[in-house]
């Protein structure tokens, strides 16, 4: 766990937020990266075939916008507080608003609720137009503050 708070604080000293998916096998297969270009945290799922799951319409699985949708939360979680471990997912709830056309997929997070110990969190994802969105997630998560951290010894 060491190596990756010390990825997440050369990161943060870096400013290149894109390095935080190099440390998540599954966001490197899935292709889901933060940026931060545009001077707000957004993360980027780029397209490609293994995303299909309806191969009629076609468009993007359900699961993997729902993945998606968490990744960001979690990115966003990890990039705006000061969270010493990776935030640990209690529940989701994702709403499905339109099929997600075999494009890339941009989704940004915000946290609505912030307690000690748990926080609430909105996450959207949308492809050309930011005013339609496919997806939206309302993610809790269990996050340990600075103040939590069990002492050492």
């Amino acid at each position: 766990m060491s190596s990756l708070l010390e990825r997440l604080a050369e990161v943060r000293k870096s400013g290149e937020v894109g390095r935080l998916a190099e440390a998540i096998p599954y966001a490197r297969w899935m292709r889901i990266a933060p940026e931060n270009g545009t001077g707000e945290l957004l993360t980027r799922m780029r397209y490609h075939e293994d995303l299909i799951g309806n191969t009629f319409l076609p468009a993007i699985h359900g699961g993997t916008l729902g993945a998606m949708l968490e990744m960001t939360a979690i990115f966003h979680l990890l990039w705006e507080t000061e969270t010493e471990t990776v935030p640990k997912i209690v529940n989701i709830t994702v709403d499905y608003l339109r099929s997600a056309r075999p494009a890339d997929v941009i989704a940004s997070a915000k946290v609505t609720k912030q307690g000690r110990r748990m926080v609430n969190v909105f996450a959207e994802a949308w492809q050309d137009d930011r005013s339609k969105p496919v997806a939206t997630a309302n993610a809790h998560f269990l996050v340990i503050s600075p103040d939590d951290a069990p002492p050492s010894l």
